[in-house]
């Protein structure tokens, strides 16, 4: 397979042989990128393949071709640096994804065209990134009747179990017991076999520098008794998304090997309607204390986050970052794609976002604009999960969250879709990843030898 950058088209057909130059000519065949054509021998035989690039030259240019080529093994022409050889492998893998576990035997299953590793490609690093992707999307693409606060527990116990981790789960009333009351008054109102959980998953020597991960796990979110309308009811099951991404983030940290101390913290919910559900202005005590009242019901990720954060943030880890599917809010000022990053520190923020923009990963970095906090002042407890002005919801959000981190401890807040709205290359309608790669490449940079 020959690679071509878009604007080195010209110049490189005209170095070509006159067979390929026909070829070319009677094909039709231009520079618009993530055009290839397959080029014939002198027998008739396919034999060679060409394919335009972006001058980037990205990893989703390259997550094409596992899906349009013949499915057949390809190796790359030229030498390529690792960096370069990594973003291709890795596009390829992504562009092999597919969630097929509930197709019947009737459907066809389309096989994948592979690629010969390239000899300068870091492969654990590419296998791990890929498989913790693939983690991520089928954690979220499984429907909730298969992925309840139970199933992502087990989940979480298998990663530790498979890696040399620890894993403690609290289940319904015992969360009580041990103080994480906002978690318990979220998910109280599911079927006993569905009870709320905190999954508190740990790793590495203890006397490591320590990182806190907390991922959002509401596995379905009905709206509670402020139920949603259906149309914003039908992707629900993603709504555990920012589970799904520290668990596909500790993937690749534990694989790496990584000289941290890792801890994962995940609430995990059903946000469900019961006798026992939570009620509009029911006031909600959480684990540090601080008092929520409860301005709706559907602002129930904040609430479940809030004893999560305080317990991450007591043991004054290095670096605190969350992921939560939190706002529509932050969609609506960034669209589906990009997720917002909020952040208590300046220069950790640069250093995240630069990773972004290299591993092809990106986030756009919103305030925490301290004249918003009084939006959530509470009227009868400390604090609101739902502000009366319908403005700068991603921010009020943001802020609440920062009320149970405090302002010593470097944190990093991540509000994300977890979801395509469409289908491209390497990213096919469902689940995604959005800025782990990005967060691990980070983390890799700073803590590694």
């Amino acid at each position: 397979m020959t690679a071509i950058r878009s604007s080195q088209w010209e110049p490189w057909l005209a170095e070509q042989s006159s067979s390929i130059k026909n070829w070319v000519g009677s094909t039709a065949f231009t520079n618009q990128v993530g055009s290839l054509t397959l080029i014939p021998s002198a027998e008739g035989k396919f034999e060679r393949v060409l394919f335009i690039t972006g001058d980037a030259d990205t990893l989703w240019d390259w997550a094409v071709l596992p899906a349009a080529l013949p499915p057949y093994t390809y190796h790359l022409d030229g030498e390529l640096s690792p960096d370069h050889a990594d973003q291709i492998s890795l596009g390829w893998a992504l562009g092999t994804y597919s969630f097929d576990q509930y197709w019947g035997p009737s459907k066809d299953r389309t096989e994948s065209a592979t690629l010969c590793w390239p000899n300068s490609a870091r492969r654990d690093r590419i296998e791990a990134a890929a498989l913790a992707t693939f983690l991520v999307r089928d954690l979220i693409n499984t429907p909730a009747s298969d992925m309840g606060p139970a199933q992502l527990a087990e989940a979480a116990t298998l990663l530790a179990k498979e890696n040399g981790g620890a894993c403690h789960i609290l289940e319904g009333d015992r969360l009580l017991e041990e103080n994480f009351p906002a978690v318990h008054a979220v998910g109280r109102a599911s079927a006993s076999d569905r009870a709320p959980r905190l999954i508190d998953l740990t790793w590495g020597e203890e006397d490591a520098p320590k990182i806190t991960l907390v991922g959002k796990g509401v596995c379905f979110d009905t709206g509670g008794l402020n139920l949603k309308p259906s149309p914003n009811m039908k992707l629900m099951k993603k709504d555990m998304g920012g589970a799904a991404h520290v668990l596909g983030l500790a993937s690749m940290v534990l694989k790496a090997e990584l000289p941290i101390r890792l801890r994962v913290l995940i609430p995990a919910v059903e946000n469900s309607i019961s006798g026992s559900a939570l009620r509009p202005l029911d006031i909600v005590k959480s684990r540090n204390g601080i008092t929520i009242e409860i301005g709706h019901t559907d602002a129930e990720g904040r609430v479940i986050l809030s004893d999560a954060l305080a317990e991450a943030a007591s043991e004054s880890p290095k670096l605190i970052v969350d992921f939560a599917t939190l706002t529509g809010a932050a969609r609506v000022a960034l669209g589906t794609d990009l997720p917002a990053l909020f952040c208590n520190r300046t220069k950790l923020a640069d250093a995240i976002l630069e990773q972004g923009v290299q591993e092809s990963d990106p986030m756009w970095r919103m305030p925490l604009w301290k004249p918003y906090r009084k939006l959530i002042e509470g009227k009868a407890a400390d604090i609101t999960n739902s502000p009366e002005s319908p403005f700068g919801g991603s921010i009020t959000a943001a802020l609440f969250l920062q009320e149970f981190v405090g302002n010593d401890v470097p944190w990093a807040h991540l509000d994300l879709m977890a979801w395509n709205t469409r289908t491209r290359p390497g990213r096919p309608e469902g689940g995604e990843a959005m800025g782990m790669r990005a967060i691990y490449h980070y983390l890799e940079k700073r803590f590694s030898p």
